[in-house]
């Protein structure tokens, strides 16, 4: 199975990377929620999060890390940052590959909507 995703990794399609590391890359969303709205996606090809197992669950310990260390290097750490999983059609999941949205930028209320 190919993806959007797993296109951009293979740099078949051009994105901006904000970051990459050997399980995860990184990009900006085309379609941003807030001002700083990244999507944090493992290579690895896996549809949805109920599709985890015990041989890849290292991938969102990978992208959680991913997340911290991004967060430093915008120098948002301190003032917050929200991280999101959509699962499925109605979780919002749109593009079936993993992945994490970050959202930061502004002040965040609960529910999300």
């Amino acid at each position: 199975m190919s993806t959007i995703f797993k296109k951009i990794i293979d740099r078949e399609i051009k994105s901006e990377i904000v970051y990459e590391d050997q399980n995860v890359i990184c990009i900006n969303d085309i379609n941003p929620q807030a001002p700083i709205h990244l999507l944090i996606i493992p290579k690895k090809i896996i549809e949805t999060i109920n599709d985890i197992d015990i041989d890849n669950k290292h991938l969102i310990a990978d992208m959680v890390f991913a997340a911290k260390k991004i967060a430093k290097n915008l120098k948002i750490d301190k003032k917050g940052y929200r991280l999101v999983f959509n699962c499925n059609d109605d979780g919002g999941q749109t593009v079936y590959h993993i992945h994490m949205h970050f959202l930061a930028g502004r002040k965040f209320t609960w529910p999300p909507g």
